[in-house]
This record gives structure tokens, C-alpha cells and sequence, in this order.
């Protein structure tokens, strides 16, 4: 009796350890997880400098409607302006050329700070792309990891089965061998 019993406690022990073992690993597995996605996050917090935060809003306010609306709004002031209500003293009489010197500047300043937002924007998008495929490779390691993990625990678990068997086999023969003795007295 003592001896099943020591290999009962033999059994739980081991199963104690296998089991604080996949503790570890998963443990281990978060604490990577973690120092990925904090690494990540931190760069993405990278701080942009005046211009390029400049550039953004500039493109930002180019692209809207707001920026269209008040556009069309000037221009048809500019022209009604010029042409109706100061019909005898235009300061831009009809070929507007000042107009057209204005949005001809306006277009040369804004299509390379709008070029340099989306430059920018490109390389927040590289960088995002970069990071997604981190976090893929991270978590088709941890994929790899646990099928590892439960490929160990089903091995042990029919390792433990077989001994078990093989135990109870033992056991059910010195059964039999006691029975047999009893029926030969």
C-alpha cells in the first residue's frame, strides 16, 4: 500500500511540475507580449517637429470643405468687388491679374507643405505597417508556442494514462494472483 501511495504522490508531483513549467512559459509569453506592444506604442508617440505638425494642419484645412467653401466665397468677392461695385476705381480691373498672382502663389506654397504632410503621412504608414507585421510574426510565434505547449501537455497526459494503466494492470493482477491463492485454500 505504501508503494501506491508513493507513486500516487509521485504522479501529483510530477503533474505539479509540468503544470507550474507551462505556467512559466505562458508567463513568460505575456511578459513578451507586453514589452512588444509597449515598444510599439512608444514609437508611435514620436514627437513631430513644428513644421511637420505645421505641414499636417495646413493639409489638413486644404482638404476640407471649409477651405473650399471660404475659397469660392473670396473669389466670387474678389470679382463681384472688382467688377460691379467698384465699376470706375478697381484696384483689380478684369483680367485680375493680382488674382491670378495671388492663387498662383497660394498653389506654390501650398502643394509642397501639402507634399510634406503626405510624405509624412507615408511614413506613419510604413511605420504602421512595420509594426503590424511584428505584431503578426508575434503572434504566429505564440501560435507556435502553444500548439508546442499542448502538444507537451497531451504527450504527458497519455505518458501518465500508460503508467496509470500499467499500474492498475499490476494491480489487478496481484489481485488475481491473491484471489487465486484464496480459492486454492
Amino acid at each position: 500500500m505504501a508503494k501506491q501511495t508513493k507513486y500516487i504522490k509521485d504522479l501529483m508531483s510530477a503533474e505539479s511540475a509540468h503544470l507550474e513549467k507551462l505556467h512559466q512559459i505562458v508567463r513568460h509569453s505575456l511578459e513578451e507580449e507586453e514589452l512588444l506592444t509597449q515598444t510599439l506604442m512608444k514609437a508611435d508617440q514620436g514627437s513631430a517637429r513644428y513644421g511637420e505638425r505645421l505641414a499636417d494642419k495646413v493639409a489638413e484645412f486644404g482638404g476640407s470643405w471649409t477651405f473650399i467653401i471660404t475659397f469660392a466665397v473670396v473669389l466670387v468677392s474678389w470679382i463681384a468687388l472688382n467688377s460691379y461695385f467698384l465699376a470706375q476705381r478697381t484696384f483689380d480691373p478684369y483680367p485680375y491679374i493680382l488674382l491670378n498672382l495671388i492663387l498662383s502663389c497660394l498653389a506654390a506654397i501650398q502643394a509642397p507643405v501639402i507634399m510634406m504632410s503626405q510624405n509624412r503621412q507615408e511614413a506613419k504608414d510604413r511605420k504602421r505597417a512595420e509594426n503590424d507585421y511584428l505584431i503578426n510574426l508575434k503572434s504566429e510565434i505564440e501560435i507556435r508556442h502553444m500548439h508546442q505547449k499542448l502538444d507537451l501537455s497531451l504527450e504527458d497526459q497519455y505518458k501518465h494514462l500508460c503508467e496509470i494503466q500499467q499500474r492498475q494492470i499490476e494491480l489487478l493482477e496481484k489481485i488475481e494472483r491473491k484471489l487465486d491463492r484464496l480459492g486454492k485454500q
